[in-house]
């Protein structure tokens, strides 16, 4: 190897090393919020639990962090995703949504989940228990449908 090859793989190594300094925020309150869903509706105790596995690293203000977070720039990239997923939805804000935004997340919600959109097929590679089965999706869609129900109820 000629001696600007070396130069540049050491070069690539130092700022391989230097940028592991520098982490990304965390997405960690450590407490649910008067304003999860879990506490804005009655939620069965197994869809909660489905909601926790497959959805809340992304959706919610606490992140479950797994090894690969700590090296960079794959945290970068895991916090600006999670980042974008709140944005979209989070559900420890849940509450805070208007009734209309409240019905429309829902349906939100229950559409990705019938076309298979979530939880992302890039996420439950490494995350298999937060893989939905059709017992699952059942579940979500039949207690979407009676939260939805139950909001319409409230908006007249």
């Amino acid at each position: 190897m000629r001696f600007s090859k070396k130069a540049l793989l050491a070069l690539l190594l130092m700022v391989f090393i230097a940028i592991q300094f520098i982490p990304p925020a965390r997405n960690q309150s450590g407490q649910a919020l008067p304003t999860d869903i879990a506490r804005t509706f009655i939620l069965p105790n197994k869809v909660q639990s489905i909601f926790q596995t497959a959805c809340y690293d992304c959706h919610s203000n606490n992140t479950n962090y797994l090894w690969y977070f700590h090296i960079q720039p794959i945290g970068w990239l895991l916090s600006n995703h999670i980042k974008e997923g709140k944005a979209e939805l989070n559900f420890s804000e849940f509450g805070t949504y208007s009734t209309r935004r409240q019905l429309s997340k829902l349906r939100a919600i229950e559409n990705s989940i019938k076309d298979n959109k979530m939880p992302l097929s890039s996420y439950t590679l490494i995350h298999h228990n937060a893989r939905l089965n059709e017992k699952d999706k059942a579940l979500i869609v039949d207690w979407i449908r009676t939260a939805k129900d139950s909001l319409a109820l409230k908006r007249k």
